[in-house]
């Protein structure tokens, strides 16, 4: 007897994982698991257009390959960090920060 699973996962040319069929990336449902702590079920309330399959799908890929993902999390905080930094008004905050001082 064969079995055939129809995985519910698929990587883009670029490695990233997204649920098959899909434009909701793996990573999205864990960061509702991580910031939310949301159970499959809330996810599943919160994004009806995913079935629990697909869910929990994108959460054992998560647990199959966490410390990339979780790597992958840590570089787009940083990135985010950086471009706020970046985008941020600095020559006011320097007269802000001047003014405080002064008092």
């Amino acid at each position: 007897m064969t079995a055939t699973f129809a995985t519910q996962i698929e990587l883009d040319g670029d490695g990233v994982p997204w649920i098959a069929n899909t434009k909701v990336k793996v990573i999205e449902v864990v960061l509702d698991k991580i910031a939310w702590g949301w159970s499959p079920e809330e996810i599943h309330f919160q994004h009806p257009h995913l079935s629990l399959a697909q869910i929990y799908a994108a959460l054992t890929y998560y647990y199959e390959n966490e410390v990339a993902l979780d790597g992958q999390i840590q570089k787009s905080v940083a990135d985010s960090e950086s471009a706020a930094a970046a985008f941020s008004d600095a020559p006011f905050r320097h007269r802000l920060s001047a003014l405080k001082q002064s008092r």
